[in-house]
């Protein structure tokens, strides 16, 4: 898409906008290898070989947001020292850009993961304390109520303070199904949740991250974010 020159300059962050008018007055841009000085000429950042100085402009990378549905025993790392496979090797040859999973999820859990070449949001993600994680649980044998409850109350387990969460039962039976919203991200939380009561877990899977969910994604499955749930998902945690 073709743009005016001074916005291309000012995105690609060789200089602010009003500099990046002075630039291209001084004759210091050329396109494909033309000399351009006038403030209204446009280029194509993708296509046009713009540059300043003699050295080429390049087009910051756009940034993509993906949702995949993360298999059981794939790691939710860039790469895995052990050589196991990991989120990241779904892009492989899907894409482009080089995308990062946002926060973890256990080797042995499946469900949803975001990836994303998105530094700021990642680092946003990674430290807010707010975000809404909605899991499905298996466990082995029927837990008490009184025992739920302490798990929903908060609870100090291996020394540190797991906070409220809330548990519903979804199926019952020897080994029942349950749907578990945290808002706090510790290592292997849920499971050490429910082995902290003498319930391990079975079978965990991520259904939900805040406002985002999609029942239609198969393990391995991944699609695209739109625009509209990534700004949903901004506004969800920056408030």
């Amino acid at each position: 898409m073709r743009e005016r020159l001074q916005k291309i300059l000012a995105h690609a962050g060789i200089a602010s906008r009003r500099h990046a008018e002075e630039i291209i007055q001084a004759g210091r841009v050329t396109v494909n290898g033309h000399r351009m000085t006038e403030l209204g000429s446009k280029a194509d950042p993708d296509e046009d070989v713009i540059k300043v100085d003699g050295k080429r402009v390049r087009s910051p990378e756009r940034h993509i947001y993906i949702l995949l549905n993360k298999p059981k025993n794939v790691m939710s790392t860039s790469s895995d020292p052990e050589g196991r496979p990991t989120v990241v090797d779904y892009m492989k040859g899907k894409i482009r850009e080089r995308v990062y999973p946002v926060g973890r999820l256990d080797f042995g859990s499946e469900g949803l993961i975001i990836l994303t070449n998105d530094g700021e949001l990642t680092r946003f993600l990674t430290k807010a304390g707010n975000i809404k994680k909605v899991y499905r649980v298996k466990v082995a044998g029927e837990p008490a109520e009184r025992d739920l409850d302490r798990l929903r109350g908060g609870a100090y387990i291996d020394n540190e303070w797991l906070a409220p969460s809330s548990i519903e039962r979804l199926k019952s039976g020897e080994n029942p199904w349950l749907e578990v919203t945290l808002h706090q991200g510790k290592n292997q939380q849920i499971r050490r949740m429910f082995q902290s009561i003498g319930h391990p877990v079975e079978k965990l899977r991520r259904v939900r991250i805040g406002s985002l969910d999609d029942e239609k994604l198969r393990p391995g499955g991944w699609r695209f974010l739109t625009q509209e749930e990534v700004n949903q998902f901004k506004r969800e945690f920056r408030k």
